[in-house]
């Protein structure tokens, strides 16, 4: 176990290390740059803004600079935010995108999980008939549409809810259903293909035979044995739901790093979009690391030795 955490996460920093590499030097090949569009300035105030974030400096120098700032867990200063550096910005938004991506995933995992096991009991009938159709208008449906008739429906026409803005619980529900909308039709439907997969195994089978109740069944035997296809895919949902709710949160004016992140790239600010985008890659590494640490949990015959 040692020795597989050992690798995972020398793994881990290699590949924090190649994406902030990639998107250091993308940024650089893009056209323009992060004061164009700013009003003409003399050329030496120009220069001296260029100078103080390093930007005189050769290509190859400036990401040796980003990398020793890097290493020490400074991501720099704003080149829009003039009074905030990225640090304060990640650390102001971050947790905002954390709790609403939290809410998301509980009620993505639920859903998914309640409506695939539902759809299953009954292959066929009405409830997965319902189920089947629910899943595939979800995952063909754009999160900003969804989010679009949430807003029309509960907030214009019943006011019900508020359109929009961030800090009460209320807040919470547009945003969480939005985003979980996807990822509880995925769930739902590989719930649902997982358990059928699972009923006509032999251990099933004879659970059946011994006359075991069909509730024990269901709950022991087979939702059991069908959650290690579910788990692997709850790591990269579970990253995707933090930091993947950039629409989400243009939307509903939520101040997350996903807005953050939108702005900083129209603006070409660099030290805001390589912070972001090593954060994200930060949290899709630990999300993956923990679903492999579950396997062991919930899988028995899962070890984690040569080759793991």
């Amino acid at each position: 176990m040692a020795k597989f955490t050992l690798n995972r996460a020398a793994t881990g920093l290699l590949v924090i290390f190649t994406v902030a590499t990639l998107t250091f030097f993308l940024l650089r090949v893009l056209p323009g740059g992060p004061f164009d569009t700013d009003k003409v300035l003399p050329p030496e105030i120009e220069y001296n803004i260029a100078k103080k974030y390093r930007l005189t400096e050769p290509v190859w120098k400036q990401y040796l600079f980003y990398i020793s700032d890097l290493s020490r867990g400074d991501f720099g200063p704003s080149y829009k935010y003039i009074d905030r550096s990225v640090n304060d910005i990640i650390r102001d938004a971050f947790p905002v995108s954390l709790k609403l991506g939290a809410v998301a995933l509980l009620l993505s995992v639920f859903s998914g999980i309640g409506l695939g096991v539902a759809s299953s009991l009954n292959p066929r009938g009405a409830v997965d008939i319902f189920g089947v159709t629910v899943s595939t208008a979800l995952v063909s449906v754009p999160s900003f549409v969804i989010g679009a008739v949430l807003v029309y429906a509960l907030s214009i026409r019943l006011g019900l809810l508020p359109a929009a803005l961030w800090g009460r619980p209320e807040h919470y529900v547009l945003p969480a259903i939005t985003l979980a909308a996807g990822p509880t039709a995925y769930l739902a439907r590989l719930v649902r293909s997982s358990m059928l997969e699972v009923s006509n195994a032999p251990f099933v089978v004879t659970a059946r035979a011994k006359g075991v109740t069909r509730t024990k069944i269901v709950l022991k035997h087979i939702l059991k044995n069908a959650l290690i296809p579910i788990v692997t895919v709850l790591g990269p949902i579970a990253a995707y739901l933090v930091t993947g709710s950039f629409v989400v949160e243009q939307i509903f004016e939520i101040p997350g790093m996903g807005k953050f992140f939108v702005t900083a790239v129209s603006n070409r600010d660099y030290p805001l979009v390589m912070g972001i985008t090593v954060v994200y890659t930060m949290v899709l590494v630990l999300a993956n690391f923990s679903v492999d640490i579950c396997y062991a949990y919930i899988d028995p015959r899962i070890k984690f030795g040569k080759g793991h």
